[in-house]
């Protein structure tokens, strides 16, 4: 079968090529640029415990790069409002995008299933019967089929603009001056929010933990002004080291420095057949600590294991639909979180003369978003998903659609590992049996209720997994959890059921969602528009009539300058 075409090679566009490979799908990673990766450590990003795991899984048997935060403080003035103790499990991860590309790209060579091919820009794209044409420019010009597209090339995605797909949102909505520098701060391993600092200007900084005891420091500026000098940011960074030391004229290196503008845009429609978007081509944010990087990694783990099981025939077209219903209605909420807290976050004036504790209740807001909790940063919950079964009285604390717990799992052979570590791969079927964790798996594999899942996991239309574990939190004995690949809780099932849980797989493969609706995804696809009309959305306009015919069927959905 034809690959999977990947227009970008940054940090999503390889990430997803590494997903698709650990189900043994093969890509194709084109990408205009000539591959080589310039040291950046003013540019960063911040990955939350899942998609921290995401990256562990897609490296391994590397480590992470980058550094843990044990510790978060948000001061005003000299005063701590809040700390936040991290256990390694929770602790948030900050690494430069420059070395997280170094690890993806030595991952992807790894695979013997990623071929990424640089100078090649793309033109041209052609939708066919069964897949999709893409045509670039360059030392590797050339024409390349594939099963599918995905654009994953950044904040100006020729995919995007091939596709016609409108882009709408707001420019400039934060800015920050960006420092990172070699310094000895007192607070090794983390990170910390200071506004109005005793000392200096006022303001706001935050400062994070960097490997081999390198910090990146933000410094708020107005969202529209005069260009940052270097003499200027030169001065912020002397005044916010010797507030901080104690020091007059404090020692540090200066490794890197930008300037980090947050925009919110949202693309339109992030599918058209069998061309996608995903990461900063669909969406773009970033303000109020928000995390444009962790965002493109969760359309990554949403989106690969659905292009899997639709390469192989387990999938309907709901399947991919639900890709964009899934994660543009997070990014939305997100958006929208971000947009409420804004006024309240910045005016902090009126706020204060509002609200009893205004300071630290926008201070708890901005916290929310650096964090990764509340509305401005949590992990999202898909329990509205189509491919989300409702509660069948399995008695769990986790709802479906909801992020499963990192419960200890024995598979059939006997070895044992968390659940996150079995992610991205299959769907994961796990029996709740008490005691099994004691006894060697040839004792139980042909005991009780294991043969007949067994024979019903191997019969499933979708390739799974089946594991046992002592308990999951509310759970009673013989209830079967059925997880998703990307980790959310597909649905807990009361005892072993063979059709229940075939109509669980089928829910997830989109075929439920089909025979709801009929054929109206299809007529949709067929005719370039959407199913069911969705409100805000456009329709992707229509090929040229003045254009040539397309050969072998095919449709030219966009051409650019070659």
């Amino acid at each position: 079968m034809e690959p999977v075409i990947i227009v970008g090679a940054g940090p999503v566009g390889l990430a997803l090529a590494l997903s698709l490979a650990r189900h043994e799908v093969p890509t194709v990673v084109l990408d205009a640029g000539d591959g080589r990766i310039t040291p950046r450590p003013a540019r960063s990003c911040v990955l939350r415990p899942d998609t921290a795991a995401l990256v562990q899984r897609l490296i391994a048997p590397e480590p992470l790069p980058g550094a843990r935060w044990m510790v978060w403080r948000t001061l005003r003035r000299g005063q701590v409002l809040e700390q936040r103790d991290f256990t390694p499990a929770d602790a948030p991860l900050h690494v430069p995008e420059h070395t997280l590309r170094k690890a993806f790209r030595a991952a992807a060579g790894r695979t013997g299933l990623v071929r990424i091919v640089d100078h090649s820009k793309v033109v041209e794209l052609e939708a066919y019967e069964d897949g999709v044409r893409a045509r670039t420019k360059g030392e590797q010009g050339e024409v390349w089929r594939g099963s599918h597209l995905v654009g994953c090339d950044g904040i100006r995605s020729t995919v995007r603009k091939l596709l016609g797909t409108r882009f709408p949102g707001r420019t400039a909505v934060e800015r920050h001056a960006v420092a990172a520098l070699r310094v000895a701060l007192p607070w090794p391993e983390e990170a910390l929010l200071h506004q109005e600092m005793p000392g200096g200007k006022g303001g706001e900084v935050c400062a994070r933990a960097l490997p081999s005891g390198v910090w990146r420091l933000d410094w708020l500026l107005p969202a529209r002004g005069e260009l940052v000098t270097p003499d200027a940011l030169l001065e912020r960074i002397q005044e916010t080291l010797a507030a901080w030391t104690g020091e007059r004229d404090p020692a540090y290196e200066l490794l890197d420095t930008g300037v980090h503008t947050a925009h919110q845009r949202l693309a339109r429609h992030w599918r058209r057949g069998r061309v996608l978007l995903a990461g900063d081509a669909a969406h773009l944010l970033g303000a109020l600590g928000t995390q444009a990087v962790d965002e493109g990694l969760r359309d990554v783990d949403n989106l690969a294991w659905k292009l899997a099981l639709h390469r192989l025939g387990a999938g309907d077209e709901a399947l991919l639909d639900s890709y964009e219903q899934e994660r543009r209605g997070a990014v939305v909420a997100r958006l929208r979180a971000v947009d409420q807290a804004l006024p309240l976050v910045r005016n902090a004036g009126a706020l204060r003369t509002l609200l009893p504790g205004g300071a630290r209740s926008r201070l708890t807001l901005l916290t929310d978003g650096h964090l990764g909790r509340g509305t401005l940063g949590a992990a999202p919950e898909h329990r509205d998903s189509p491919l989300t079964t409702a509660p069948l009285g399995g008695g769990v604390v986790t709802e479906p659609g909801e992020r499963a717990q990192d419960i200890p799992l024995t598979a059939l052979d006997g070895t044992r590992l968390a659940l996150s570590e079995r992610l991205g791969a299959r769907l994961l079927v796990v029996l709740v049996a008490p005691g099994t964790a004691v006894w060697d798996s040839r004792h139980w594999l042909n005991a009780g209720v294991m043969p007949e899942l067994a024979a019903a996991v191997r019969a499933l239309p979708a390739p799974a997994e089946l594991f046992v574990t002592e308990s999951y939190p509310g759970a009673a004995a013989h209830t079967v959890l059925v997880v998703r690949p990307d980790g959310y809780l597909a649905a807990a099932l009361p005892g072993v059921h063979r059709e229940e849980l075939g109509r669980v797989v089928a829910t997830l493969g989109g075929r439920a969602a089909v025979r709801a609706t009929g054929s109206a995804a299809g007529r949709a696809r067929e005719t370039g528009g959407e199913a069911g009309g969705r409100p805000g959305g456009d329709e992707a306009p229509d090929p040229d009539p003045d254009r040539e015919p397309a050969e072998d069927g095919a449709r030219v959905l966009g051409r650019g300058t070659a």
